[in-house]
C-alpha cells in the first residue's frame, strides 16, 4: 500500500493553476501510488529524491518506507525552468538551519 502526501507548497501551487493543467498535475501526483508516470531520479545536489513531470510543471518528492508501508511525499512543484534551482536552495537554507 502507498500513501501520497502533498505539501502546503505543492498544494498552493497547484491550486494556482488553471484548471486543465491543475487537473493534469493533480492525476500526476495520484499516478505516484502505483509508481507510473515521468518519474526520474535527480542526481548531484539533489541525490535521493525524483521528479515527476507534467507538461511544463515538476513535482520533487522522496519515496521512504515506514512500517512497511510505502510513503511518497510532494514536497516542492513549480515551473520546469525553475524547480530545481529554487528547490536547491531550499535544501540549503534548511541545513543550515539544523
Amino acid at each position: 500500500m502507498t500513501k501520497v502526501r502533498v505539501s502546503g507548497q505543492v498544494e498552493g501551487f497547484v491550486k494556482s493553476l488553471a484548471p486543465e493543467p491543475r487537473r493534469a498535475l493533480r492525476a500526476g501526483i495520484k499516478s505516484l501510488a502505483p509508481g507510473q508516470g515521468d518519474i526520474k531520479h535527480l542526481e548531484g545536489d539533489l541525490a535521493g529524491w525524483c521528479r515527476l513531470r507534467v507538461h511544463t510543471y515538476r513535482v520533487v518528492f522522496k519515496e521512504t518506507w515506514q512500517n512497511g508501508q510505502r510513503l511518497v511525499d510532494c514536497v516542492y512543484a513549480n515551473r520546469r525552468s525553475v524547480v530545481y534551482d529554487l528547490f536547491k536552495e531550499i535544501l540549503r537554507s534548511q541545513l543550515l538551519k539544523d
